[in-house]
């Protein structure tokens, strides 16, 4: 098929002016995203976004069951009739909801799938007054085209003060000075800290809380580097923190506070790998997420002296069971999961969690959107193969980029035979950044707040279409993603113009990976992929695959790609099995292959 001239489309940027969306009633599916489809042609598509009380002639129903700040119970009351029930069980929580039109809970409540079963399909909006949503099933809630929203900014501050409180109390030794006192001891030798002037403190994860602890301890005297994959360099410099690797920051590091989200990367991404690499009595400080650490290596860092004190705001399971040697320890500070939990902050949730129900109740958009809306059957039946493949281009993309370079340019190319009305490419492009965004962050990423969640991380994203000839019988021919101004875990995934480079097609209904950097390959995705670069000889793939089948991991597809015989080749290896740590480094420690890198799906 022979190709135009590419055609640009637009930037994704929240309030783009080229954009075509518009947002409209729907009288038939009180939560409906209306995209048009290849049988219907539409001169200007339009984006509905719907959420409207089950009844027109009466006000809404909002159950609250956990207890509301009555700032947020009073700007619930003048727009819905509230039912405050608490401390409901399952069973009480099953009966009610189907009268109601919006629910509001804490961490405390568990919202079902038979939650969503029971409500009839009334329920509409499940508003979480905090951030997590461990206790929603997103999945039942987007099937039964209920919407949740969170409250993700009105702790901000309370969270960096708490951080800030128990970094000066643990090097201080303040809890267990306090303890010792009350005791009826006075052991003043015992208890000398450490002063923070002049140390450096690593900021692991620069998003809100992150750099809100940033700026307090400069404040203090402190020397503050941060690590974030997506944290835009001037905003760092704007409060003097310096952007650093993993690595250097875990290496430099007198103190460090942790603000990252809970996702696959980063669980237990403090282990006994990570402490080893640490400064010698170093001291830790957790107010993000539990899992982030392994609290068995911690106690092992603490025993030997890598790791002095540790202060604790959080854990894996909370609360800690009886006799946590965790908790327990001398040189560990604990509090409560208090991270939040200011009169300020409980008001500010209230209100930011009351606006964000009543706002979807009214039909508005909400950027505070953690699970994906609905699609109208038909769009979604033909699109449903390329919504996977473009979420995990982006997953494999991102997976490319080297430690401590930031994701700010990407741009991605669909090439079609189809009209440019005729092909609505934003379900695709929030797909993308879902998988871009995803993995290192705790942000759930759909078509509602795509666009705002890749501006809010400095993230431009670019799309190009190139017109193919040929039948319009599939919406698309390939999709590309492209970041540029990066460094690559795999130098071959750098395509001739210098950018990380990936591709993908639909092949039978299930996504393809053709093409890395500047190499054709052709394998499957799913599961995940291995792809090393290596001298193109005989035997490569049987010397490979012998290795993963000693360790009983099964290969589902393998691809080569080479520039010439006997030349460079990359070999893509899908896995249906994560394999060894010594098995990876068997593969890496052939002769014949120059780099490889491990990708998960």
């Amino acid at each position: 098929m022979a190709t135009s001239a590419s055609q640009t489309l637009r930037t994704s940027f929240l309030g783009n002016p080229t954009s075509s969306s518009s947002l409209s009633l729907s009288s038939k599916n009180p939560l409906a995203f209306s995209l048009p489809s290849r049988r219907r042609r539409l001169a200007a598509p339009r984006l509905v976004v719907v959420l409207s009380a089950a009844r027109l002639d009466a006000k809404p129903t909002v159950l609250v069951a956990e207890k509301l700040g009555e700032a947020g119970l009073d700007l619930l009351k003048e727009f819905a009739n509230v039912d405050c029930s608490y401390n409901l069980s399952p069973e009480e929580l099953c009966t009610k909801i189907s009268l109601c039109d919006a629910l509001i809970v804490r961490s405390g409540t568990k919202v079902s799938r038979e939650v969503f079963e029971s409500s009839g399909g009334r329920l509409k909006v499940v508003g979480r007054a905090g951030v997590g949503i461990d206790n929603v099933d997103l999945g039942a809630a987007t099937e039964f085209g209920c919407l949740v929203v969170n409250a993700p900014t009105a702790n901000t501050v309370a969270a960096a003060e708490h951080g800030i409180a128990l970094l000066t109390a643990m090097a201080r030794n303040v809890a267990q000075a306090d303890a010792s006192v009350k005791a009826g001891k006075w052991l003043r030798n015992k208890y000398v800290g450490v002063s923070l002037v002049g140390k450096t403190l690593a900021v692991m994860g620069f998003g809100k809380v992150g750099s809100e602890v940033a700026r307090r301890a400069k404040g203090l005297g402190m020397h503050v580097i941060a690590h974030d994959p997506y944290a835009p360099a001037d905003r760092a410099r704007a409060i003097g923190v310096e952007l650093v690797n993993f690595d250097e920051a875990l290496a430099t590091a007198d103190f460090i506070s942790l603000h990252m989200p809970l996702t696959a990367a980063t669980n237990k991404v403090l282990n006994d790998e990570t402490f080893a690499k640490m400064k010698k009595g170093v001291r830790i400080v957790n107010v993000a997420r539990g899992g982030v650490i392994d609290e068995d290596a911690l106690v092992r860092a603490l025993d030997s002296g890598i790791v002095a004190q540790a202060a604790l705001d959080v854990f894996t399971v909370e609360p800690p069971p009886q006799g946590n040697k965790l908790v327990l320890h001398e040189r560990v500070t604990a509090t409560p999961h208090l991270g939040a939990s200011t009169m300020e902050a409980q008001e500010g949730v209230a209100i930011e969690i009351a606006e964000a129900v009543v706002g979807a109740l009214k039909g508005e958009l909400a950027a505070t959107a953690v699970n994906a809306p609905m699609v109208p059957a038909e769009v979604l039946a033909e699109l449903k193969p390329y919504v996977e493949l473009a979420e995990k281009l982006g997953r494999l993309a991102v997976q490319l980029v080297a430690g401590g370079s930031g994701v700010k340019n990407v741009k991605v190319s669909y090439a079609s035979a189809r009209a440019p009305d005729d092909l609505d490419t934003r379900l695709l492009r929030a797909m993308i950044t879902k998988g871009l965004i995803e993995p290192i962050c705790s942000v759930f990423v759909n078509l509602v707040n795509a666009d705002f969640t890749a501006k809010q991380r400095g993230l431009r994203i670019t799309e190009e279409r190139t017109i193919l000839d040929g039948s319009p019988e599939n919406p698309l021919d390939s999709i590309q993603v492209q970041i540029a101004n990066v460094e690559s875990k795999f130098a071959s995934a750098i395509s001739d113009s210098g950018e990380i480079k990936v591709e993908g097609r639909v092949k039978d209904g299930v996504p393809h990976l053709t093409r890395v950097g500047s190499f054709e390959v052709d394998v499957s995705l799913e599961g995940s992929i291995i792809l090393c670069r290596q001298v193109d000889q005989p035997g490569m793939i049987g010397l490979v695959g012998s290795i993963l089948g000693e360790e009983n991991v099964n290969v589902s597809f393998m691809s080569v790609g080479r520039i010439a015989p006997r030349k460079q080749a990359v070999m893509a290896i899908g896995v249906d099995d994560t394999p060894s740590k010594q098995s990876l480094k068997r593969i890496g420690d052939v002769p014949a292959i120059e780099e490889f890198v491990f990708l998960k799906l």
